[in-house]
């Protein structure tokens, strides 16, 4: 899998005045705004170790924005089964790639939780060169990115495409320091 160039990092130099600084992920980033709520990440915390620190609901926050401090989640792949840290294939997709959490779409998150699943409980063996023999990353703008199967081969996994609505606006923060020390996406 060729590595792609995408802007997976913060900016070069920080705002002074504010932590928070625009990546640049969205299209339109003023519609873009996070309405998942306190309860529905008090929800999710199980996903993560003890001790994790979560950002407190703030309805203006954006989901392209990051710092230093912090790293934007994007809800769905806890919504579907995933924890954090996340499994091998997982991390090692999003480290190579160099990719955002945040950038993926729901459709990318089901098809990495399928193929751990497959590796977890069927014991067949699925790196990174079989997803990429299997799969295309294309982008669906916004830097915003997804798998396509390959052309003229059956599609590998049926059902992962489906539409998710209202999914842009359900991401929050957790503080890079308070989760095991891997690498984080921004």
């Amino acid at each position: 899998m060729a590595k792609m160039s995408t802007r997976s990092s913060p900016a070069k130099s920080p705002e002074h005045n504010n932590p928070l600084k625009s990546q640049g992920l969205t299209k339109n980033p003023s519609t873009e705004l996070c309405r998942f709520l306190d309860p529905e990440v008090y929800q999710l915390r199980h996903c993560f170790p003890d001790g994790t620190i979560f950002r407190p609901f703030d309805s203006s926050t954006k989901r392209d924005c990051i710092s230093d401090v912090w790293v934007t989640f994007p809800a769905a792949p806890f919504q579907i089964g995933f924890t954090y840290p996340f499994p091998t294939l997982a991390q090692g997709f999003f480290t190579l790639i160099g990719l955002c959490y945040i950038q993926a779409m729901p459709m990318e998150w089901r098809v990495l939780y399928t193929l751990e699943h497959i590796i977890e409980h069927e014991g067949i063996d699925i790196g990174l060169s079989e997803l990429s023999r299997l799969y295309n990353l294309v982008s669906h703008g916004s830097h915003r990115f997804l798998f396509k199967h390959k052309p003229q081969k059956p599609h590998p996994l049926l059902k992962v495409t489906k539409n998710d609505g209202n999914w842009r606006n359900q991401f929050f923060f957790v503080r890079r320091d308070s989760t095991p020390k891997r690498e984080l996406s921004s």
